[in-house]
């Protein structure tokens, strides 16, 4: 498995990755090439966009790495992280999403953030149980949506 830079290249597979977690969970999103290249790869406030791949480079899955501006869509204070993870169904459990949160935790460093939520689905067991294994604790719940935040400690 490899962890690169998500490139416009990348738009039609991350959908894909979409597509199947749409078909297994029933949750729907927009998932088309165009809101993937906007929303995630060339997003105005973002700071990082990783793809995982296979050796045949086939994407499993990827992580978007935003700086909150004001007015985002899960009143994230501003300057905080915003982190969100998407890993297609045949790569869970073969750490796809701990190897993508190592380059976005690097990748929030670098940047100067101090915080990174990660806002997941009330009705998501698997996400909520994978941003909790990376160390983000729950801050704030509302609706339909829990809302986890790490602390960063520039130390590995």
């Amino acid at each position: 498995m490899i962890i690169r830079t998500a490139t416009p290249d990348d738009a039609l597979p991350m959908s894909g990755v979409l597509l199947d977690i749409i078909a297994l969970t029933g949750r729907t999103r927009p998932h088309d090439p165009a809101f993937t290249l906007s929303h995630y790869i060339a997003a105005p406030d973002g700071i990082r966009c990783s793809v995982a791949v296979d050796e045949d480079g086939a994407v499993l899955g990827f992580q978007s790495l935003k700086r909150a501006v004001a007015g985002n869509r899960y009143d994230v204070p501003e300057g905080w992280g915003i982190i969100g993870t998407h890993i297609g169904p045949r790569a869970h459990r073969r750490g796809v999403g701990r190897a993508l949160f190592a380059v976005s935790r690097q990748a929030a460093i670098d940047a100067g953030l101090s915080r990174i939520d990660a806002s997941i689905g009330a009705d998501n067991p698997m996400g909520l149980r994978y941003y909790e294994a990376m160390g983000f604790r729950t801050w704030r719940e509302g609706g339909a949506i829990v809302q986890k935040m790490l602390v960063l400690d520039p130390a590995p």
